[in-house]
């Protein structure tokens, strides 16, 4: 049976791969900001049964000018990949902008097919079009759709499989000039001489200086060069006689009824007004924010708990364990509700989950216990490998929660005006506005935060994105803080709170920092320029939500699980294991070879507080615990749990190192190491700052352009991590280092500037 392709090409934000949802039920993500789709995705179309129908939805572009990765992408596709017609995507109420690259496609060989998008809004809005006459002044067919309510979307695909079957004839009729005419004409001679397939088009990419024309038909790019005096200036010439003939022309065939000037703004301006203000704007940014995190992370929703211990003067709330028990264990304590206040949905969601695998592991203890199996059989099933599958599956309803309340934002069309309103703050920076919705995403999860960094312009600026997403205090490292600052709390008698703040600002400090060293040294550039339009607000479609949430999920599970349960299983055998490949139960944990490795390792974090300073005995625990944390950072808490319950019990006295939280296990090691504030401190900062999780690598390595920049990068997170983490232990602990270190970071600012005045200077000259 005959394959028939039809690519989909349009403007980001037309609602071009909506439509390419809509029409094959593939998962591509649908955005609201320039460049989503960076990659080509396909799809088979299921309404028509006499041939097969391919789909494939093509980067959103405003021309086919060699300017962007995007632009190039799709060029290349149609001149290369020869789709049998392209469909080409059309914002119905914006026609003048998004017809200028069909008057570019207009000039291909290729059959083309015009969908005006978003038909329900233009209606809405009182303006009729005469399709009839724009289809005779464009000479293609024209198909009013909406994609968002499957609107013509059958009479669109058959229509364009109808046309696949026609020749087309290359028009340029934007080219009134007589002058000009001639000239195309005679370019077009040229290259047909050459038997050239879409010479029309090559010909007046030649003319207007287009430099994938020049790399690739050379010798016939300097024939044609030499009928205009400028290249430049013809390039110029031919944008502006194409707007002139779409503006002319669409506006005579374009008609709004009389309305009163207040009547004339849309429900989108209205709204606009309210957040894109330009006092008001940040703030109901960060409100949103707060909600999103606040219904996705929060165990004490709205802050119930604290009102209502304040008035109680007392916990109000306490966990309940007895809907169900295996022996003493609850797997649904706390599902609701603890003693720290009502839990959020996507704490709910994710206690509810890691009970019902917390029955599965268990049941396997019991099962284990029953038929007096092998202790190292227990322990490679339950803590290697149901360890490591359940760590990935445990935190997915958050993250697939996250992801939900993105994906509502993201296709409302509110996080187009967030990367509008930020971009000039995150310009000073060293990055466009679009870098904002990767960088706020990382508070989630890296994971996804670097995929979205596909949105980016250039290279440069996606890489910087990316080295700084890590930096962030992501989910997974909230375990880490909660133990830490409950340790610092309850032994030094600080605020938990306050030094919770403090790392996060720390961090968000550092990742700014970072993006302007990097800006001003080794990814020096200047910020793209940042051009889009303002799609309209309309509720998300459900069908739309579940695509995107279901094609996290499965990415999430397929890189994310396969790399933790490997090397989960792996950490369990080094714990597990001497050098003489002897079996060792984890109250002899210390005999291991993990345990050996430690040691060795230990005396490198020497200058950041928790190296050779502290008990040898014991001190390796935390190194132990930060390298288990590049696996997956949830593992910082759990290593330093595992060896605290084998701690003597001078050590351990009343605690009970086995609670989740793992505050009572870092007072245990603190007990059993004497380790000091800025030991902890910088401990914590580490492992926030430092190598990311096996998954975010992975991400990381397939996101970075080569090789070569994903080594850099980690050498990048390890020595930034490093010199924070010894300059936090140090300011802590001695405070005399701040005379040392202040007048370091002073001089390296004062270099990166007259460094870059001298490199301006050079330029200019």
């Amino acid at each position: 049976m005959k394959k028939v392709v039809i690519a989909l090409a349009g403007n980001p934000n037309s609602g071009k791969t909506t439509l390419f949802n809509a029409l094959t039920g593939a998962t591509a993500h649908v955005g609201n900001w320039p460049g989503v789709t960076v990659e080509k995705r396909t799809g088979i179309f299921k309404g028509y049964k006499n041939e097969t129908v391919e789909i494939v939805d093509l980067p959103g572009i405003y021309s086919l000018s060699p300017y962007t990765p995007e632009e190039v992408i799709t060029r290349n596709f149609i001149l290369e990949e020869k789709p049998d017609c392209i469909i080409n995507v059309i914002d119905a109420t914006n026609l003048e902008r998004n017809l200028y690259m069909t008057s570019q496609l207009l000039e291909m060989d290729i059959p083309l097919v015009l969908a005006f998008n978003m038909i329900d809004i233009v209606n809405d809005n009182h303006v009729q079009l005469d399709i009839k006459g724009m289809e005779k002044l464009l000479n293609v067919p024209i198909i009013p759709v909406s994609a968002l309510r499957n609107s013509h979307l059958n009479d669109l695909v058959l229509k364009a499989i109808e046309e696949s079957k026609k020749v087309k004839t290359p028009s340029y009729s934007w080219a009134s000039d007589t002058k000009i005419k001639k000239i195309i004409e005679e370019a077009i001679s040229i290259y047909s001489k050459e038997k050239i397939d879409n010479p029309t088009f090559h010909a007046i990419k030649a003319l207007e200086g287009d430099e994938i024309e020049k790399e690739k038909n050379s010798k016939l790019f300097s024939q044609v060069c030499k009928l205009v005096k400028s290249s430049d200036d013809f390039e110029v010439e031919s944008a502006n006689l194409r707007y002139e003939y779409i503006t002319k022309n669409i506006t005579s065939l374009k008609k709004e009824e009389k309305t009163k000037i207040s009547e004339k703004l849309t429900k989108s301006d209205k709204i606009d007004k309210v957040l894109t203000n330009k006092w008001a704007a940040i703030p109901i940014l960060v409100l949103i924010m707060f909600l999103v995190f606040h219904l996705v992370f929060s165990e004490n929703l709205f802050f119930i708990g604290s009102i209502a211990g304040a008035i109680k003067g007392e916990d109000p709330f306490s966990g309940y364990g007895g809907l169900i028990s295996i022996g003493d264990y609850h797997p649904f304590e706390d599902l609701f509700y603890s003693s720290s206040g009502i839990n959020s949905p996507g704490v709910i969601l994710t206690n509810f989950v890691n009970g019902i695998t917390g029955m599965i592991t268990q049941g396997f203890r019991l099962l284990f216990e029953t038929t007096s199996s092998p202790e190292w059989v227990s322990g490679l099933i339950c803590d290697g490998i149901l360890g490591g599958v359940f760590a990935v599956i445990g935190f997915l309803p958050q993250i697939l929660f996250l992801f939900m309340f993105f994906a509502i934002l993201e296709d409302s069309g509110y996080m187009a005006r967030v990367a509008f309103v930020l971009d000039r703050i995150f310009r000073k920076f060293g990055v466009s506005g679009r870098a904002f919705i990767p960088m706020i995403m990382g508070y989630g999860c890296a994971v996804p935060a670097i995929i979205n960094t596909r949105t980016l312009s250039s290279d440069k600026e996606r890489i910087k994105t990316i080295r700084a997403i890590p930096l962030f205090v992501c989910g997974a490292k909230l375990p880490i803080l909660v133990a830490c600052c409950g340790c610092i709390a309850s032994v030094f008698n600080l605020q938990s709170d306050l030094i919770a703040l403090s790392i996060y600002v720390i961090a968000f400090a550092t990742a700014v920092i970072s993006v302007i060293v990097m800006n001003n040294t080794t990814m020096k550039e200047d910020v793209p320029p940042f051009i889009m339009e303002l799609p309209s607000y309309h509720l998300p479609m459900a069908k739309s939500l579940l695509i995107h949430i279901w094609d996290k999920a499965k990415h999430f599970l397929k890189k994310a699980s396969t790399i933790i349960l490997t090397s989960t299983i792996i950490v369990w055998l080094l714990s597990h294991l001497t050098w003489s490949w002897e079996y060792v139960s984890e109250e002899d944990i210390s005999l291991s070879i993990l345990a050996s490795l430690g040691m060795f390792i230990q005396p490198l974090f020497t200058p950041l507080g928790f190296g050779y300073q502290i008990s040898r005995e014991f001190g390796w625990t935390y190194t132990v615990a930060t390298i288990n944390g590049i696996v997956a950072k949830e593992n910082v808490i759990s290593t330093l749990n595992v060896i605290a319950s084998s701690l003597p019990s001078t050590f351990i006295g009343n605690l009970d190192v086995g609670n989740e939280n793992g505050i009572d296990a870092l007072i245990a090691m603190y007990e059993s190491t004497n380790i000091s504030l800025g030991g902890i401190y910088s401990f914590i900062a580490f492992n926030v700052l430092t190598i990311p999780c096996f998954a975010t690598l992975a991400t990381s390595k397939a996101e970075l352009p080569n090789k070569k920049y994903f080594i850099n990068s980690i050498f990048f997170w390890l020595g930034v991590s490093y010199f924070v983490s010894m300059s936090l232990y140090l300011t802590i602990d001695f405070i005399w280092p701040i005379g040392i270190i202040l007048p370091l970071v002073i001089g390296s600012v004062a270099f990166l500037y007259f460094y870059n005045k001298k490199n301006n200077l050079k330029i200019e000259e």
